[in-house]
């Protein structure tokens, strides 16, 4: 029995040692499509580098046109694929609610990865504050 509660310490010890080796990063977008090549660009490389890291997205403002379906920069590239992909790694787009009723759009406009939260700065501040993530502005 002793044994048995020892070995469960350990596992429970070292689950959370890994736990905490993970590193949560929201990545704050509130700029228009012209910047979502970029943004994107940064998200795969941190992965590359690192992937383990737990990455939010939240987005609010200009910074949800990207997560519109169809959206395209003016060199016409689209990024569905793009949020589809790192999605399946992991990757959580949010998208602000007040921007959306603020600028009468559609949920259903929204690319089927996308998560809607009731403000994407109480969100930042939130995933800051409660748990722990690393603020990125790109």
């Amino acid at each position: 029995m002793k044994s048995a509660l020892i070995a469960l310490a350990f596992a429970l010890s070292t689950a959370v040692a890994a736990a905490q080796d993970i590193v949560k990063v929201v990545y704050h977008v509130n700029t228009g499509v012209e910047t979502a090549a970029a943004i994107l660009n940064n998200i795969n490389n941190e992965l590359k580098a690192s992937p383990s890291d737990k990455i939010v997205v939240v987005t609010h403002g200009p910074g949800i046109d990207f997560l519109i379906s169809d959206a395209k920069d003016s060199k016409g590239r689209e990024f569905s694929g793009q949020v589809s992909a790192l999605a399946a790694r992991g990757v959580e787009f949010r998208v602000c609610d007040n921007t959306l009723q603020t600028r009468r759009i559609d949920a259903a406009s929204l690319l089927m990865e996308t998560k809607i939260v009731p403000s994407g700065v109480a969100e930042v501040a939130r995933l800051q504050a409660k748990e722990g993530f690393v603020y990125l502005k790109p």
